[in-house]
Order: C-alpha cells, then sequence, then structure tokens
C-alpha cells in the first residue's frame, strides 16, 4: 500500500459563475415576447390627411414663372388675334392734345389685354395708405419670367377739380373712383414698360385696322354715336362743328378720331374743351335735357306743342260768306 499513488484531490463544489450585464440582456432576448393587448383608440375630431386632402407634391404643385417659358411668337399671335375684335379696338385708342398736336396711344383697356395675352405678368394697383386727405398708392407690373418690374408709387388728393372751384371729397365710393382713375394712368405706363415696344407698336396697327374695317356709318351706328357723346355733355353741334360737314356725312376715318376722342375722355385723359368749341346756355339747356333720354325728349315735344297751340292761327276770327 505504500507504492499506491495518491488519491486525487476532490474537486471543490461549483460556484454560480457572476453574470455580466450582457448575459442578462442576452437571456431577456431569447425569452418569448409576451403579446401586447391591442390599446382602444381614442375619438379625435382631427381630419386625418388623404389624398384629396393631402398637400400636393413639389412635382404637382402649379409651375411658376419660370417653369413655362413664354414663346414670344405665339404670345405675339395671341395679342394680334385679340386686337381684331371689333369691341376691344373701338376702346384700344385714345387721343389727347398735345403743343397743338394730336397724340395717340393705347388705352388701359388694351394694356391690360396685352399683358393677359402675353402672359406671366402679374399687375394691379394698390393703395398704402390714406392720411391727411390723400392716398398713397402703388401700380405695379411686374414679368415673372424675365424678373421686369416697373413700380409707380404716388399720392392722390382726395380733391376733384371743377370749373367752380375744388371740392374736397368725402364720401368713401367718390374717393376710390378717384384713386382708380388716378391708377389707371400709372398702371397702363407699367404695363406698356415690361412688354417689348415692337409688340406694342403691332398692337396698336392691328387695332387701327380694325377699327377702320367696322367703321360703321349708318343711321343706328351715328345715333349710338351722339347718345355716347350727349352723356360726356357734347350736343350734336359740337360733333359737326368738330368734323367740319354734316352728320350723316361723316367719313369712316372720323368715326375712328371720334372713338379715339370719346375714350380719352371717358378714361379721363382729357376734357371736352380740349376738342370740342364751348355751346351756348340755350344750347347747353338742350345737352341737359337730351341726356335725359327719353323724358327729355318728351318735354321738348312738349314745349313745341304749347308754343304751336299759342300761336295765332291765319284767318283766324275771319268768316267767309
Amino acid at each position: 500500500m505504500d507504492g499506491a499513488p495518491p488519491p486525487a484531490p476532490s474537486r471543490p463544489a461549483a460556484t454560480p459563475w457572476p453574470r455580466s450585464r450582457a448575459y442578462a440582456r442576452s437571456r431577456r432576448r431569447s425569452k418569448p415576447s409576451r403579446p401586447r393587448k391591442p390599446r382602444p383608440r381614442r375619438s379625435s375630431s382631427r381630419i386625418w390627411p388623404t389624398a384629396a386632402t393631402r398637400s400636393p407634391s413639389p412635382a404637382r404643385r402649379p409651375p411658376r414663372g419660370r417653369s413655362r417659358r413664354r414663346d414670344p411668337i405665339d404670345a405675339t399671335d395671341r395679342i394680334l388675334r385679340a386686337c381684331t375684335r371689333p369691341t376691344l379696338a373701338e376702346g384700344a385708342l385714345y387721343s389727347y392734345s398735345r403743343g397743338g398736336s394730336e397724340v395717340t396711344g393705347p388705352s388701359i383697356r388694351l394694356a391690360e389685354a396685352l399683358a393677359q395675352s402675353w402672359g406671366n405678368i402679374q399687375f394691379g394697383i394698390r393703395e398704402l395708405e390714406q392720411r391727411n386727405g390723400e392716398s398713397t398708392v402703388e401700380a405695379y407690373a411686374w414679368d415673372l419670367e424675365t424678373n421686369t418690374r416697373q413700380v409707380k408709387i404716388f399720392q392722390v388728393g382726395h380733391v376733384r377739380h371743377t370749373k367752380a372751384g375744388s371740392k374736397r371729397l368725402t364720401d368713401p365710393r367718390d374717393i376710390y373712383e378717384m384713386v382708380a382713375n388716378q391708377g389707371a394712368r400709372r398702371l397702363r405706363a407699367c404695363i406698356l414698360g415690361v412688354i417689348p415696344g415692337d409688340v406694342i407698336e403691332a398692337a396698336v396697327k392691328q387695332c387701327e385696322e380694325t377699327i377702320h374695317a367696322s367703321a360703321d356709318t349708318g343711321p343706328d351706328a351715328l345715333k349710338n354715336l351722339t347718345v355716347a357723346f350727349a352723356e360726356m355733355g357734347v350736343t350734336r353741334e359740337q360733333i359737326e362743328a368738330r368734323i367740319q360737314c354734316r352728320l350723316e356725312a361723316i367719313r369712316p376715318a372720323q368715326i375712328v378720331q371720334l372713338r379715339k376722342i370719346y375714350a380719352s375722355l371717358r378714361d379721363g385723359m382729357s376734357a371736352v374743351e380740349t376738342w370740342f368749341d364751348p355751346i351756348e346756355p340755350a344750347a347747353a339747356e338742350g345737352v341737359a335735357e337730351q341726356a335725359r333720354g327719353t323724358a327729355g325728349l318728351k318735354a321738348q315735344i312738349g314745349k313745341r306743342d304749347k308754343v304751336d297751340a299759342a300761336a295765332p292761327v291765319e284767318g283766324a276770327g275771319h268768316t267767309t260768306e
């Protein structure tokens, strides 16, 4: 027994190995997760975006001025086609006297038609403020494609100047009409400043050709012409003195000239005294009655009937056997 090997030492009892945090996390991940109960959805008044209410993506948004390039040839053709309409051509040109000569140019109506057909242009009039009996107004025209902009800021006094003197305006409607009238002139200049000059000249020429082609010298056209000028305080005698002939013998070129003068008076670019000679007081009374239309005509007929009834008749009071 002395030569036998010594017995192997007995192993100590197993002790728990210290678990790290990573081991604990791995054990938690390996465990099957419990199914979660669906949470009750709370009612809300919020409207969730749908395909109909969702804002359009950048690719679907309306294109800006630079995304749709203007074709100058196509835009010029649209302008010339618009100028072939007689209704537009009749009010497209105006005339005014300067230094003893007659000056003709495009009116605000033609300027608006040019901007609409040329495209990609923002234009308008806005009142910035009212203070101390005057308005600060801005007229602008902005070509979104070429980034060319015309802006005019000016003052409009709330005063109307007449032959009897100056009259202060207090009615908001009168102030609005005064601001709109003064702003239309500046707006016309702004629009014509952003559109090429050769396009404007071609439009004016086309309007003149349209007016000459559609100039009507018939009785109905002459009647409408006299009624339109009567509203401005112009009599038939003044028109005949202007054209140096009777109204029935008027020529188409003179019709064109009178239409330009009417457009100038309507837009406030000139006064009646600039084109027509003053009338006598008796004729002025006739103009007022003519402007009232049918009532004035009936009044004139009634006056004539009274004069005829009061006049003595030849042979009255004499008897023949």
